[in-house]
């Protein structure tokens, strides 16, 4: 119960606090970002930003709370669902009463609250997937790019918007989802089974979409062949990157994450395409190597406003990104079938499978249907030989090469498992470019020249002291 608590309200991501103003309310409007200081129960000072705008006579308004860069302190005021598992920590926290100065405004606000119910959490996991429609479909009706081609794979194939926050509350309950395509019955698993489908389908189903979403957000404002405007799409940008990888990696790669850039690199173990040329069995996974790049390469099309080729790079993004899920299906369908894979393995599959079927199926029903019946809760069967064709036959269409994927590799005997070495590019049509992605890349070749401005504007960044990534052994 703990954890799904902490899966609905969040950990400390986005906290702010949320605080009543006595009768009349503000005196004035109360913009988005305002500085807010205040103190903590001690007269410390304490700092945030509105959270929202606020209307003059608003009762109530939410102060985000400043954040530090140092991951362990990184918010002071830490209650709620977290606080079982990560300690109450209330010496960030507004005081119960206090007063607030509240930049542009010409007087003090007083406020009241409770610290240990009214701070909260403004980002969630299952946030991520529950508010999924109006971010990557519709859009809230303000236009943009949506629906985004990625999401609407997903959401033609389960026939719901929060297909994540579905299959995630459906493993809590031990029950059935009520998908179009793709369902699961966990009644058919005990807690061993559950556990994996609820920390699995949070990081590579909720978390592995938002990543996608953020780099949309930030095609969608990005602005054409101006330098200085796309600060904010930038912005956007580089938290798509911080949510591939997660902050437990930390500032170098070389952590101990739990999102999909570690997912790349436990993966490139078992598949021997570790290391830059994706022939080592440890190391950096290539796929994070290509896409290091990709991400650099497609922040400095941002910066310099080549909306067309940052395109490009957004979607081979979401190709490579598919290679750690493909790769963790095959490995536990070979688990399953071949090395007696208990429940544990065989949902580890199951979760896997459900992340990447989507995309699969986009390329090709049938090729999804037979990964779907090897690999679904309660498959009365695997046969990875079938899982291992029907993914390669998809190859050309998603956008991946069988190079990328790899082979299962087996350590004792320093080879290939039987039947599960890599396959040929040339056969399975791996890698291939579309032409609507040729297209794109030849209207991106046309305005490449701009980016010599944009390098010029990096180093001048660089220089003051404010790149946007750090060195990443090698990876930058």
């Amino acid at each position: 119960e703990f954890a799904r608590q902490v899966y609905l309200q969040g950990g400390n991501s986005k906290s702010y606090a949320e605080v009543t103003i006595p009768s009349p309310g503000l005196l004035q409007t109360l913009s988005k970002g305002a500085e807010i200081l205040g103190t903590n129960a001690d007269g410390v000072q304490v700092k945030g930003k509105a959270y929202e705008n606020a209307n003059q006579g608003a009762l109530t308004i939410k102060i985000q709370y400043a954040t530090s860069d140092v991951q362990a302190s990184h918010v002071t005021c830490k209650v709620g669902a977290m606080a079982a598992f990560d300690g109450e920590t209330t010496d960030g926290c507004f005081a119960p009463t206090g007063q607030l100065e509240i930049a542009g405004f010409t007087t003090f606000v007083s406020y009241t609250y409770d610290p240990l119910t009214g701070n909260k959490n403004g980002r969630s996991i299952s946030g991520f997937s529950i508010q999924a429609d109006a971010k990557m479909r519709t859009c809230n009706t303000s236009g943009g790019g949506c629906p985004y081609d990625d999401f609407m794979k997903f959401y033609n194939y389960y026939g719901v918007s929060d297909y994540g926050h579905q299959w995630v509350t459906a493993a809590f309950d031990g029950e059935r989802t009520d998908f179009t395509r793709g369902n699961a019955d966990f009644g058919l698993y005990g807690l061993d089974g559950r556990e994996q489908c609820i920390k699995k389908g949070t990081a590579y189903m909720n978390v592995w979409m938002y990543v996608i979403r953020e780099f949309e957000d930030a095609l969608d404002d990005c602005k054409r062949d101006c330098i200085k405007c796309n600060d904010d799409p930038v912005h956007a940008w580089d938290e798509g990157v911080a949510f591939y990888t997660g902050s437990l990696e930390g500032t170098d790669g070389s952590g101990s994450g739990k999102l999909i850039h570690a997912l790349a690199d436990k993966r490139c173990q078992n598949f021997k395409t570790c290391g830059s040329e994706g022939d080592l069995l440890e190391g950096t996974s290539k796929v994070n190597y290509d896409l290091i790049s990709e991400f650099v390469v497609g922040q400095q099309n941002l910066l310099v406003g080549n909306c067309v080729a940052a395109r490009v790079n957004q979607k081979k993004i979401s190709e490579l990104m598919s290679v750690a899920l493909i790769q963790g299906t095959l490995r536990y369908a070979y688990i399953v079938e071949n090395l007696e894979g208990d429940e544990k393995a065989k949902a580890e599959g199951a979760v896997f499978a459900a992340s990447v079927l989507p995309v699969i199926h986009a390329a090709s029903p049938e090729a999804a249907e037979t990964i779907y019946e090897n690999m679904k809760v309660g498959a009365s069967s695997t046969v990875f030989a079938d899982v291992k064709s029907a993914f390669e036959s998809t190859y050309g269409e998603i956008g991946v090469k069988c190079m990328d994927i790899g082979g299962l590799w087996n350590t004792g005997a320093a080879d290939y498992y039987e039947g599960a070495a890599p396959c040929n590019d040339s056969a399975s049509g791996g890698g291939g470019m579309g032409g609507a992605a040729l297209g794109i890349l030849i209207a991106a070749c046309a305005v490449a020249l701009i980016a010599v401005g944009g390098f010029l504007l990096l180093c001048c960044r660089e220089k003051a002291g404010k790149p946007m990534f750090s060195p990443a052994n090698g990876m930058s």
